[in-house]
């Protein structure tokens, strides 16, 4: 099935749905993951899963050709109906914005949210960069009133210009500040997370988020590999678009040590705090 760019492949019989969490996740205090499909349309440049390949459970088409299509898992619901447990902490999700564009085609967030409000887990985050999200307003507050429930909604920059060159397939960045305060004023709780760091103007993206959500703010600087010497890291992509652009320096540790200091600052200053890694994203599992 096909809508302008994206392509959706037949449904995946998957044999789980929840995953024990690892790494990154696990150290934040997540018990599980969930990922409701395999690629995603948003084909964001500098998108870590492309490089985890088969660890990832990816196919060799998955990362060759992300973005351009998705393979839904068309069980998903009734896997999560067979697989939840009360003192779970679910993180959806790791590999796929689990409002990617085809979700509007494919409906499956509103099959395992009421899986979800079936039998609660402890936590569930949704993190994502899609006012699709919206959809579903009726059924997360539903949910709120049985779990905690919690939306990690991602802003990685304030320049419009940037968000084109790095995520020109995801929603311009004002639309996406309103959807966290949309989702804040219908009472969910909602962060604004800086994540990746894409460039920007420190403490206004600071000020923007902070003004849209009225929490502390969460993010990440990109993956590099000289930190990061195993695992998964920013893709080729995103480094092609940095170098035509002269970003370079947004791949420096330093540099990104600065950049997260001055966001920290801002945030202080306005009696928030900015926490980054594992420790940053353990306020979402809590």
């Amino acid at each position: 099935m096909q809508a302008g760019r994206i392509e959706i492949r037949d449904g995946v019989v998957a044999r789980t749905i929840l995953s024990p969490t690892t790494g990154f996740i696990a150290e934040a205090g997540f018990t599980h993951s969930l990922t409701p499909a395999r690629n995603c349309t948003f084909g964001c440049t500098y998108c870590y899963v492309p490089t985890m390949r088969v660890q990832g459970g990816l196919k060799p088409e998955d990362w060759q050709r992300w973005g351009q299509f998705t393979t839904f898992k068309s069980n998903a619901a009734e896997l999560l109906r067979r697989e939840l447990r009360g003192q779970q902490r679910i993180y959806c999700s790791p590999m796929v914005d689990p409002y990617q564009p085809g979700e509007e085609l494919e409906r499956m967030m509103p099959r395992i949210l009421d899986a979800l409000l079936e039998a609660p887990p402890r936590v569930f985050v949704l993190q994502t960069r899609g006012p699709l999200i919206m959809r579903d307003l009726d059924p997360l507050q539903a949910l709120a009133q049985r779990t905690t429930l919690r939306v990690s909604f991602s802003i990685t920059t304030n320049r419009e210009n940037v968000r084109k060159l790095y995520e020109p397939h995801c929603a311009p960045i004002r639309e996406r500040l309103d959807v966290i305060r949309a989702l804040r004023d219908a009472g969910i709780e909602t962060y604004a997370t800086l994540a990746p760091l894409l460039p920007c103007d420190p403490e206004e993206l600071a000020l923007l988020a902070l003004e849209a959500s009225g929490r502390d703010l969460i993010g990440d600087p990109l993956h590099i590999r000289s930190a990061k010497p195993r695992g998964a890291t920013t893709r080729d992509a995103a480094f092609r678009v940095s170098a035509s652009h002269h970003h370079q320096k947004w791949f420096d540790p330093a540099f990104q040590e600065e950049v997260v200091g001055r966001i920290q600052a801002a945030a202080y200053a306005l009696g928030h705090d900015f926490s980054t890694g594992p420790s940053g994203f353990a306020t979402l599992a809590l």
